[in-house]
């Protein structure tokens, strides 16, 4: 699976609406950037937020998950606690063609600031805001920035296309509009 170019994302955006908005350029001063990048697109976090309230004792079970654990905070600066996560979600909606796989990795800017970003790989013709996993790993709490750079997504291009899509099988995150919490189907 060869990785796709700039020129490549470039025009699945345009012609195909992959990424909206798009930014074609790469945006950088005074901000985390974001935007197209060499091999990939940096992509910015929404101002909506759910913020870990539980406690150490809690259990988290993606079976049955408890919505209560989570406070709705809207804002242009989240304050990531230490040692705790958040759920958010890109500004980007995103239209995954079914010959492409797009894998997420943090900035190295956050990373640098102990933040771990865990995103599932955008599997093919999956369409939605992508929620994002938020990890403070640091022992102080960390600011995370609304409308700026977050992750960079690589977009993997395979030579012939799968059997079968997420649209295919129904995915359970497919169109999803907001922060979406676990679900087991």
């Amino acid at each position: 699976m060869p990785v796709m170019s700039d020129t490549w994302i470039i025009k699945m955006s345009k012609e195909q609406r992959m990424i909206e908005p798009f930014v074609e350029s790469r945006v950088y001063r005074d901000v985390i950037s974001y935007g197209v990048s060499s091999y990939g697109y940096d992509v910015r976090i929404a101002d909506e937020f759910k913020i870990y309230a539980g406690s150490n004792n809690d259990v988290i079970d993606p079976k049955k998950f408890n919505r209560s654990v989570f406070k709705d905070f809207k804002g242009d600066v989240c304050i990531l606690p230490p040692c705790s996560f958040i759920l958010a979600r890109t500004f980007e909606y995103f239209r995954i063609p079914r010959n492409v796989l797009t894998i997420c990795v943090g900035k190295s800017t956050y990373a640098r600031c102990g933040i771990i970003i865990n995103v599932t790989p955008f599997e093919p013709e999956w369409e939605g805001f992508a929620t994002l996993a938020i990890s403070n790993t640091s022992n102080s709490s960390v600011k995370i920035y609304a409308n700026e750079g977050i992750a960079q997504l690589v977009f993997l291009k395979a030579e012939t296309e799968c059997n079968i899509s997420y649209k295919d099988k129904n995915g359970k995150y497919q169109g999803q509009s907001g922060i979406t919490i676990p679900k087991v189907d």
